[in-house]
């Protein structure tokens, strides 16, 4: 795999892998919604994605006045991969028990299941057109 290692490849692999992860969370977290004592958790993927994204930089270009200069900010990995990390958080002091019986909101975890999704999909399909031009590529249709 050391072909796809400078691609986006990896990263859009670990973003899917680490969605799954989130979405597995979020499931056992409304699961456990009438579980005494059950704390919530959470999926920290997003600051380890921009921490890797910091580190591992690419050249980038500004071929019209309208684009963005991305020179200085996150603007792509080489074969850099982030880490996920499955994080325990307190989002709710012992007293405000949102379900009266844990810290687990359902309007929360649905909203944040929500934009799991979204983006799951968003990231398959960047992964798809990857996949998709490296085939045209391959066919020279490029």
């Amino acid at each position: 795999m050391a072909m796809f290692d400078e691609t986006k490849i990896p990263i859009l692999s670990n973003a899917l892998n680490a969605y799954t992860l989130r979405h597995k969370v979020i499931s056992a977290n409304i699961a456990n919604i009438g579980t005494p004592g059950y704390k919530a958790k959470a999926v920290d993927f997003e600051s380890t994605l921009n921490d890797q994204l910091a580190k591992n930089s690419i050249g980038t270009a500004v071929t019209n006045k309208n684009h963005f200069d991305l020179s200085s900010s996150h603007s792509g990995v080489g074969g850099a991969a982030p880490s996920i990390v499955d994080v325990t958080t307190d989002k709710f002091s012992e007293e405000e028990m949102k379900s009266g019986i844990n810290d687990v909101d359902i309007d929360t975890e649905m909203a944040e299941m929500a934009k799991n999704q979204i983006r799951f999909k968003y990231v398959s399909k960047l992964l798809g057109d990857s996949f998709r031009g490296l085939q045209k590529s391959i066919r020279g249709q490029i």
